[in-house]
């Protein structure tokens, strides 16, 4: 008997005739390969080849995508939608929560390879920590602020932990303090600018894919295995949710929810602070490589906050955090382009040409890397211009 989910008449595997991967069909193929991944023959293959990323990569994807219509099920039946208006540019309630089916995609990945230490555990600790509060707001809402006061607690933990960024020379006291203010500025900002690009069908769920393709190459290139392996299990967890996130003919058959983008920015800002992203000892080299593949998300937290203080949108700290508005640059290159799959796409070829450049940093000179972050800087310059004109010619 064929299974099917409905809630109030909707079949929610229902795909459009014409889409090129059904969700059904790829529902179907993620479940039957969850089951056979699982099984001790198969993941000791997958090790004994030296293949172990590809198995985190299969199994994150599958059982993703096998969960994420229980995860769309359950969010309609606790009427847990995402309600069209305002900002919105959807144009029906739509499920929330689909990140918690990359949650557990993700850890369980992990866990099956028992490959985490006690920092990595911290932070899978501190993400799910952040996940449940976003939980409760896509439910109930929670002011901005406690949100807010969550992840500095989260973030001042990891710290105490020594998951921390060193930038500064560490035996001072001076350094110490600015090495955790940083480490502070980058996971916060970069779990909320994550959360703040997640406005489109398929935007902050790829977006993520990408960053984790780059941080796993850059891992790769840097002789750092675990931490590899930690960005393919977020990339597998992304490309098994974004069938049902993004599609070509019709919108988007669940959202990520706050849940999934805190919890998915908060993880990769993290690992990035874990981590070593030079083969050399170089700090600005170091630094330099996941500014670059995380450019999109510094950018657009950047741009917006220059602009809100410049218009005099926001003139305190705390009506910074509560405004919400439609200024990010999705939004503003839906004005331009017209169409959001446009965008989605155009977005996505940003954010993988700015990767690339990450790349390149293996062995690289200090020049090297500022030149390369200044061409991103530049970069994204022009393409402000351009959206700008665009619109105001429009």
């Amino acid at each position: 008997m064929m299974l099917r989910l409905k809630y109030e008449g909707i079949d929610l595997f229902a795909p459009p005739s014409r889409q090129i991967l059904p969700r059904r069909i790829f529902w179907y193929v993620a479940t039957i390969a969850s089951c056979l991944l699982v099984i001790p023959y198969f993941s000791q293959f997958f090790f004994e080849i030296g293949k172990r990323w590809l198995y985190i990569l299969l199994l994150s994807c599958c059982l993703s995508g096998a969960l994420t219509p229980f995860i769309m099920w359950v969010a309609m039946r606790l009427e847990i939608v995402d309600v069209p208006g305002g900002r919105k540019i959807h144009e029906r309630n739509t499920p929330l929560l689909g990140g918690l089916s990359i949650i557990f995609a993700f850890n369980a990945s992990l866990f099956a390879n028992m490959i985490l230490d006690h920092q990595m555990l911290v932070v899978l600790a501190g993400g799910i920590v952040v996940a449940i509060v976003s939980v409760i707001d896509d439910w109930r809402d929670i002011p901005a602020r406690w949100k807010l006061l969550v992840q500095l607690a989260v973030v001042a933990v990891m710290i105490r932990e020594g998951i921390i960024l060193d930038l500064f020379p560490s035996d001072t006291v001076w350094g110490f303090a600015l090495d955790s203010f940083v480490t502070v500025i980058w996971i916060v900002g970069i779990t909320n600018s994550m959360n703040f690009i997640d406005g489109m069908d398929g935007l902050a769920a790829g977006v993520a894919a990408i960053i984790s393709m780059f941080l796993g190459i850059v891992a790769h290139q840097t002789g750092q295995p675990t931490m590899g392996w930690v960005a393919i299990a977020m990339l597998g967890s992304c490309l098994g949710f974004i069938p049902y996130n993004f599609g070509m003919k019709r919108e988007a058959g669940i959202f990520l929810g706050d849940t999934g983008s805190t919890f998915i920015g908060f993880v990769l800002a993290a690992i990035a602070v874990k981590g070593e992203w030079a083969v050399t000892d170089n700090e600005i080299v170091s630094f330099s490589a996941p500014v670059l593949i995380f450019w999109i998300l510094i950018f657009d937290m950047t741009y917006i906050t220059v602009e809100r203080i410049m218009t005099g949108k926001v003139r305190t700290f705390r009506e910074w955090i509560d405004y919400v508005g439609k200024d990010h640059l999705h939004h503003r290159l839906y004005e331009l382009l017209g169409d959001k799959r446009k965008v989605v796409l155009f977005i996505y070829f940003l954010c993988a040409t700015l990767g690339i450049s990450a790349i390149a940093l293996r062995n690289a000179r200090t020049i090297d890397s500022i030149l390369l972050v200044g061409q991103a800087f530049l970069i994204t310059v022009i393409i402000s211009i351009i959206e700008y004109s665009g619109r105001r010619h429009h």
